[in-house]
């Protein structure tokens, strides 16, 4: 389910909300790569720091967990929904990143393509290359290394049909 800007700004405190507001979509684009990679690890830091609160609290309501403060905690609904927005403002980061990652490689790839083209142009106007494919000596037979048969087909099938009937016989008695 989506969460509103509005219910963001009122789980998060001021410094987190901040983190948050970078991660959508137009603020994210305009980062540098560095920038980008701060603001992960700060609000990934930011993240595990709610999802063990949110657990801690989750605790002590079943009464699992000893108190943290004077009463057990009554609710958790707070701490859920700081950690919901705050694994979704990762879930941005993360695809932002993965996003520039690819087209990073993508560019990379394109480059290379062009350089090997270009080398490959270079090489073909030159001429004959050392190790060229080309028929020197001709083709020459190979001999066939297996011996020759020497027993007909026809008299080989003829004595296994014979074993056959012979075994047939004396199983029969």
């Amino acid at each position: 389910m989506a969460i509103s800007r509005k219910e963001e700004a009122r789980a998060l405190s001021a410094d987190e909300h901040d983190l948050v507001e970078k991660s959508h979509h137009p603020a994210v684009q305009e980062l540098s790569d560095a920038d980008l990679a701060g603001l992960v690890k700060l609000l990934r830091e930011r993240r595990d720091k709610a999802q063990t609160e949110a657990h801690r609290r989750r605790r002590e309501i079943r009464g699992k967990g000893a108190a943290k403060g004077a009463t057990p905690s009554k609710a958790d609904g707070g701490s859920q929904l700081k950690l919901a927005v705050l694994a979704m403002a990762m879930r941005r980061l993360n695809g932002e990143a993965e996003r520039r990652r690819q087209l990073a490689a993508s560019v990379s790839l394109i480059e290379n393509a062009r350089k090997a083209l270009v080398m490959k142009q270079g090489a073909a106007s030159d001429g004959p290359a050392f190790n060229s494919r080309t028929a020197r000596r001709g083709m020459r037979p190979v001999a066939n290394q297996r011996a020759p048969d020497l027993v007909r087909p026809m008299e080989l099938g003829r004595q296994r049909r014979a074993a056959k009937v012979a075994q047939a016989k004396r199983d029969a008695r």
